[in-house]
């Protein structure tokens, strides 16, 4: 990886960006730092990166709450088949190449910022949550492993379960967490995951940090539901961008 002093800038902007987002949010540092990063990397070497600071960032956000267990005993079958999808999904991000790969996670993008800004409101029966959970874990999990964006399909179905604001806040961290380790664990094993990656995932914990900082900041002095609307309209552009480079 060539880093360059302004290659190294743009990483860390990058990193406060999406922290930033996730500050104002709640969620968005892995989909926000991969759209940008898969503009001048492959998805493979932004995924690696973002390991530590989004590991981190989420584990503070599933902790911080008292429903972590009830949620774990509830949620558990989909965060088991997150990790088996992710695994199977990540030998395709490391084997396939960049091109078809920023295909993937444009797609992925598009699909993630039309749903969330057409912005359904569903429910989900807790008869169906046995089968569903699993199944929704799976695909999410290689979506996963193929993009590194970890929001689809898990995103959309934790909104539906009807749970109060701070067990949603949880149990996204703790789904964000579940394929954090996941990933990274998937990259290892197919050795794309690299020690110079690890050391600069380490660097970018700090801009990753005063983003969230800022964001929480901000929140107070804007409108949230506003500021979603453009950011996904930002990666509606973005992943419309990954798709068609390859055929420019």
């Amino acid at each position: 990886m060539h880093e360059s002093l302004s290659f190294l800038l743009l990483i860390g902007v990058t990193f406060l960006v999406a922290g930033m987002v996730k500050g104002i949010t709640g969620m968005g540092l892995p989909t926000v730092a991969m759209s940008l990063l898969g503009l001048v990397m492959s998805p493979a070497s932004a995924a690696a990166l973002l390991v530590l600071p989004s590991f981190i960032t989420n584990v503070w956000q599933c902790l911080a709450g008292p429903s972590m267990l009830a949620l774990l005993r509830r949620l558990w079958p989909m965060m088991l088949t997150i990790v088996l999808g992710t695994l199977w999904g990540s030998s395709l991000l490391a084997n396939t190449s960049p091109q078809l790969s920023g295909m993937a996670l444009g797609i992925a993008l598009l699909v993630y910022a039309g749903y969330a800004l057409i912005a359904p409101t569903l429910t989900v029966s807790p008869r169906f949550e046995p089968w569903l959970a699993p199944l929704i874990g799976l695909v999410t999990g290689v979506v996963t492993g193929i993009t590194g964006v970890f929001v689809m399909p898990a995103v959309p179905y934790l909104q539906t379960l009807n749970l109060n604001k701070d067990e949603l806040v949880q149990a996204l961290g703790l789904s964000f967490t579940i394929s954090t380790l996941a990933l990274a664990g998937g990259l290892f094993m197919h050795d794309v995951f690299k020690p110079n990656q690890l050391s600069l995932s380490t660097v970018v914990i700090v801009p990753a940090l005063l983003g969230m900082w800022l964001g929480q900041k901000v929140r107070v002095r804007i409108s949230p539901r506003r500021f979603k609307q453009c950011l996904l309209l930002f990666l509606a552009v973005l992943g419309l961008q990954l798709i068609i480079r390859p055929f420019i």
